[in-house]
């Protein structure tokens, strides 16, 4: 049974176990953990086993924004992150859900699409020569259309 819930901080060590899975370290603990203490990162569950998470925050332009999307290697291409993205865009506390992703991650790019988002602009200078690609969705566009 595959579950998507709010994590809690009894997950982080789960949590961190997969990103430092997925980046080789686990220098992001502190920010994984504070995200958890307020209520922003939500966590996939297969039956028992962690196999990915996500965590935004409210600070685009008062807009929700997803700052980091991980799955497990061993669990890509499952639908997860997918999962993940329709969690949050139809509990979001904003109408507006925003994310992003470099040009170069091409894998990345289609999960958007393939989700509904839309691009809404570049930003350069972020990552030398790799620009970042801003998505956009409505949670309004995810609501049943009326008579």
């Amino acid at each position: 049974m595959i579950n998507v819930v709010e994590a809690s901080i009894d997950d982080l060590e789960k949590i961190v176990q997969i990103d430092g899975e997925v980046i080789g370290n686990t220098s992001r603990r502190n920010y994984i953990e504070n995200s958890i203490k307020f209520g922003k990162c939500i966590v996939a569950k297969e039956n028992e086993d962690f196999v990915g998470f996500l965590i935004y925050n409210v600070n685009f332009f008062e807009c929700a924004f997803i700052s980091l999307i991980i799955v497990s290697p061993s669990s890509r291409r499952k639908g997860y992150a997918s999962l993940l993205m329709d969690y949050l865009v139809s509990s979001s506390p904003t109408t507006k859900v925003f994310s992003s992703t470099n040009r170069s991650n091409i894998n990345m790019q289609s999960v958007f699409e393939k989700n509904g988002f839309v691009k809404s602009g570049v930003v350069d200078n972020l990552d030398e020569g790799d620009a970042e690609i801003i998505y956009f969705k409505s949670k309004l566009s995810c609501l049943p259309k009326g008579d």
